[in-house]
């Protein structure tokens, strides 16, 4: 995931791939976003994003495996990909429920199926940022 205005992950965290531990990435994604000064309601939509980023992955993980999360930042800005290594070919469901929910909490949402892997990307960006006008 290069973003041409976001450098290196500046923060990793790799977790089992097990829902039992989505509350730390949630967590996690809380404290990075109020070190931006997020507001407290774009801090919980960051929360809530990286949940249903994590329902999307976590079906298609092989077991045992691990759930990475990279987390990109700027002043206005959070970016966050979560990723876990699959048995066979991923799919992503682009209907689900998950994904209406989290493209709708994110400014911008990519996914990446392949043959061992499955990530989910998306970012936002601070409402304090934007201009009075389109808030």
């Amino acid at each position: 995931m290069d973003s041409p205005h976001l450098g290196r992950a500046e923060v990793s965290l790799r977790v089992p791939a097990d829902g039992a531990y989505v509350s730390v990435l949630r967590t996690m994604t809380a404290g990075l976003a109020a070190r931006l000064d997020f507001t407290v309601d774009d801090i919980e939509d960051l929360r809530i994003a990286v949940g249903e980023a994590c329902a999307l992955v976590l079906p298609q993980a092989r077991p045992g495996g691990d759930l990475a999360a990279e987390f990109r930042q700027t002043p206005s800005t959070l970016e966050v990909s979560v990723r876990v290594e699959t048995e066979g070919r991923a799919e992503l469901d682009y209907e689900s429920f998950a994904w209406q929910v989290l493209t709708t909490l994110a400014d911008e949402a990519t996914a990446d199926a392949g043959e061992r892997h499955l990530e989910v990307r998306f970012s936002s960006d601070s409402s304090l940022a934007l201009p009075e006008t389109s808030r």
